[in-house]
């Protein structure tokens, strides 16, 4: 080993030593003396701690979901950025947008360090690069309507971070997500959301509660803003996209529980609204034809409850 591979390896070593996330348990050291269902224990008592990591973290995510939503209602994009598990959640996060939201594909999106294949195989050195995330984000054009959120267990990782400098230098709303306090990437987003789930089971194995933490943030960070942009009718997702069997089953159930409705009115709506729920519901409820429900929809930004007022002003 060079002395400059040497000093570069000396130096991460000691930034790994400071890591909550990186943290040794030297109570665990023989964990792998233990029996299944003990082990098992343990794994989820860990897991247990999370949503008070999260919990604790609560206002910063719900200033970071009004920033985003607020954004986003002007034609703004929601990007994820990370490498390894945290890019796999920013892009497992996005690619669920579309079926539970009809969002369009390019409206939450989910970069990877090292592109599409490192979703299953890890792209060695990709995660180091700041430049390459910035030559992702060009790509995609930013604008100052769009919102970045960089992802990373430490907070330490370079293309996480240089997504959100390179965002933030483009006016584009920046968030950052990680496991550890007083992060790097924490301070390099406008929002740092910083959820510190301590030291894992297996020592450096940030997939295990770093990873479900994320998720979780995730999922609210999505799903708040959704509900936020009216894509929701209460806790009824009526912007589904009723692309299979299961999904279209799924249509019907929810416009009887929003109009309560029988089949045979569910269906001539659904029909009438060319599969699509939240018209359907409109058509019902607000006792109109498709094309009045639609030109409501679109009037009040696909916002249902402002549509379903807009009826009962008129009628």
């Amino acid at each position: 080993m060079t002395s400059t591979a040497s000093n570069n390896y000396g130096a991460l070593r000691a930034q790994l030593d400071t890591l909550t996330t990186e943290a040794f348990r030297p109570e665990l050291a023989e964990i792998d003396q233990l029996p299944t269902e003990e082990i098992a224990r343990l794994m989820n008592g860990e897991d247990t701690t999370v949503p008070a990591a999260v919990a604790a973290q609560l206002p910063q995510i719900a200033a970071a979901i009004d920033a985003t939503a607020e954004r986003m209602a002007r034609g703004g994009r929601l990007v994820y950025a990370g490498a390894g598990t945290a890019g796999r959640m920013g892009v497992l996060d996005a690619s669920e947008c579309p079926p539970t939201f009809n969002t369009d594909p390019s409206e939450v999106l989910g970069l990877i360090a090292g592109g599409p294949s490192a979703m299953v195989k890890a792209v060695e050195g990709a995660e180091d690069s700041k430049e390459l995330a910035a030559a992702d984000l060009d790509a995609l054009h930013l604008t100052a309507d769009d919102t970045v959120v960089g992802i990373s267990a430490s907070g330490r990782t370079p293309y996480a971070i240089g997504a959100v400098e390179h965002a933030r230098a483009r006016g584009a709303l920046t968030v950052g997500i990680s496991c550890n306090a007083r992060s790097a990437l924490g301070d390099a987003a406008e929002h740092g959301i910083e959820v510190v789930v301590g030291p894992e089971l297996l020592t450096g194995s940030t997939r295990l509660k770093a990873g479900t933490a994320q998720k979780l943030v995730l999922n609210m960070l999505s799903t708040i803003t959704m509900i936020r942009l009216g894509k929701t009718y209460g806790n009824l997702m009526v912007d589904v996209r009723a692309s299979n069997e299961k999904l279209r089953a799924r249509s019907r159930r929810i416009v009887a529980l929003a109009t309560g409705a029988d089949d045979a009115e569910i269906e001539q709506a659904l029909a009438a609204a060319d599969g699509e729920v939240k018209t359907a519901i409109l058509i019902v409820l607000g006792a109109v034809d498709a094309p009045t429900a639609a030109h409501l929809l679109e009037e009040t930004g696909g916002h249902l409850r402002a549509a379903l007022q807009s009826t009962a002003r008129t009628s």
